[in-house]
């Protein structure tokens, strides 16, 4: 999907660097290296998203690194899809049918930005009759290739709407954070 909205292959290269490390910094000879092109192109890349306030340089010694701005309008929005297409999300919606039935997948905004969870917080919660072993799995997975431990919840249908009807501290928490919904409908299953 970004490749379709985002006409350079360069561009969607880069995003897909930053965006999968939201807090990290990278020098730009390090960025060419790691998007496989040429530094002239990735430097007319990088001055371009500068310029819209994406990005922005930071200088170290005698060094300038590149780094997303945590308070740029768009970023909640630019995480959510680039999670849909090449993180958590996505892995979890490519392996939906071996899940079970999902009726209801999210995942922390917070998450996507880079944070540290804490033992309380959730990162992932899938509602449904879930295939514990599959999610374990894809989940792992993840963790392996991303180097970020995901801590996830999951519960029956039955279960989340009682445990919301009773306004259990669990899910009003979970339902009032910054959140991507990524399977369901956002009306009816986050409504308190």
């Amino acid at each position: 999907m970004l490749k379709d909205l985002i006409t350079s292959n360069v561009r969607v290269k880069i995003l897909v660097l930053f965006l999968s490390h939201p807090k990290e910094s990278f020098h730009v000879r390090d960025i060419t290296r790691r998007v496989g092109t040429e530094i002239n192109a990735v430097r007319r890349e990088l001055d371009r998203l500068i310029k819209v306030g994406l990005f922005k340089r930071e200088a170290r010694g005698n060094r300038v690194y590149i780094r997303l701005r945590s308070d740029y309008p768009f970023l909640g929005d630019l995480l959510s899809a680039f999670d849909k297409e090449h993180g958590l999300s996505a892995n979890i919606l490519e392996n939906e049918k071996g899940l079970g039935k999902v009726k209801m997948g999210l995942v922390s905004s917070e998450f996507l930005q880079g944070r540290i969870s804490g033992l309380e917080d959730v990162d992932l919660l899938l509602v449904g009759t879930v295939d514990l072993k599959v999610l374990k799995d894809i989940v792992e997975k993840f963790q392996e290739k991303s180097g970020r431990e995901v801590n996830y919840s999951v519960m029956g249908e039955e279960e989340f709407d009682f445990r919301k009807k009773r306004m259990d501290p669990f899910i009003v928490k979970v339902l009032t954070q910054s959140r991507i919904i990524f399977i369901g409908d956002s009306d009816k299953n986050c409504k308190l």
